[in-house]
């Protein structure tokens, strides 16, 4: 007789579930890469470019059209998302007073250093800003709302995988992330020196990766456990950021402690 455990078998009704599982995971898919194209697509595009079968990505874009999650936009059968997601977004808001807390503080800060303010989070393996107030200079410094950015590119990323253990860090981050907007690459090991410092200080600031001429600063916002689940960031010129380093950090400090335990 053989010892190997005999496997029980999938019922229909396992599989059915498990078939919708999947299928709102591919939804959620299409949603989020539609939110980083930034432009509408057609289904056989969006299918080419994630990798998906037509058929089932057809399938998906007819059911979020027909629940307004999509909309046809931009002629030839193009879609993008749906006015509903608004909607959405707007009850979400409403039910967590935190977020006019949150605008209120960003105001503030841009107010008392004339600079771009942003509140900024972890979406999935990536960062993004979630909320901002831009400063009053007469050239704009920010990073579009909602956009995905690789975590290393960023002041923030240092804080937020600072839970994570090194070994955590390195399968959680993409490989392919070390990999600087210049090109250079970014030693996994000196990030996560980095993540580490900047968790014991409470504070990280560097020079923009993305462009030659900011300076980012980032500090924490932590939950009851002491985790940072999100950051207050500034985006300078490079020559004001350094020359008020001191002030434009607390600035940040202080509206972040004053936000402690509302987010």
């Amino acid at each position: 007789m053989s010892d190997t455990p005999a496997t029980a078998p999938v019922t229909p009704k396992e599989d059915s579930v498990s078939k919708r599982a999947r299928g709102l995971d591919r939804a959620f898919e299409i949603l989020d890469f539609l939110r980083n194209k930034r432009e509408p697509l057609k289904p056989n595009e969006i299918a080419a470019q994630i990798g998906a079968p037509r058929s089932s990505v057809y399938e998906l874009v007819n059911l979020l059209l027909r629940n307004g999650i999509l909309e046809f936009t931009g002629g030839d059968g193009r879609v993008f998302l749906g006015r509903k997601l608004y909607f959405l977004g707007a009850a979400y808001e409403d039910h967590f007073d935190f977020m006019r807390a949150c605008d209120a503080a960003l105001e503030r800060i841009a107010e008392q250093t004339r600079e771009t303010a942003q509140y900024c989070v972890l979406d999935g393996n990536k960062y993004t800003v979630a909320r901002m107030k831009e400063g009053v200079r007469p050239f704009r410094i920010s990073s579009d709302v909602g956009h995905s950015v690789p975590i290393p590119w960023t002041a923030s990323g240092r804080l937020l995988v600072a839970h994570l253990s090194d070994e955590e860090i390195t399968s959680f981050i993409p490989a392919a992330d070390f990999q600087m907007p210049n090109g250079s690459w970014l030693d996994p090991a000196e990030f996560i020196a980095q993540v580490r410092e900047a968790d014991k200080t409470g504070q990280f600031t560097f020079n923009s990766t993305v462009d030659n001429f900011t300076h980012c600063f980032a500090v924490p916002m932590r939950d009851a456990q002491g985790i940072a689940t999100a950051t207050l960031c500034l985006v300078a010129p490079r020559d004001d950021g350094l020359k008020n380093h001191a002030f434009y950090l607390q600035c940040l400090k202080q509206a972040a402690q004053a936000l402690s335990g509302k987010h």
